[in-house]
């Protein structure tokens, strides 16, 4: 996924050292090209609405980089600070190499 973005010096490394320092307690996942390209679009979109099945595949994204259990709910709020804000983190990693 990463030299598909940035080129063939992805910086991987580094990136996981931030993605590290940013979540000391999780340690997540690279993401994947196709889980990148998802969040990509959602973000640039600017949506303030998270449909069931939008927040789904948020939250399956979250899941697998994370390595947690969270589930969709019903809060926006709490979806937001629990799932979208940390997504969005590791998105903002990609962005900025």
């Amino acid at each position: 996924m990463a030299k598909f973005v940035l080129g063939e010096d992805c910086g991987c490394d580094e990136r996981k050292k931030t993605l590290n320092h940013l979540f000391p307690y999780q340690k997540p996942e690279c993401l994947t090209e196709d889980e990148f390209n998802y969040l990509d679009r959602f973000i640039k979109e600017g949506s303030n609405e998270v449909p069931p099945e939008i927040q789904q595949k948020l939250v399956d994204i979250y899941n697998r980089v994370f390595k947690d259990n969270a589930n969709i709910v019903t809060c926006g709020t709490c979806f937001k600070n629990n799932v979208y804000n940390k997504l969005k983190r590791v998105h903002q990693e990609y962005i900025d190499g």
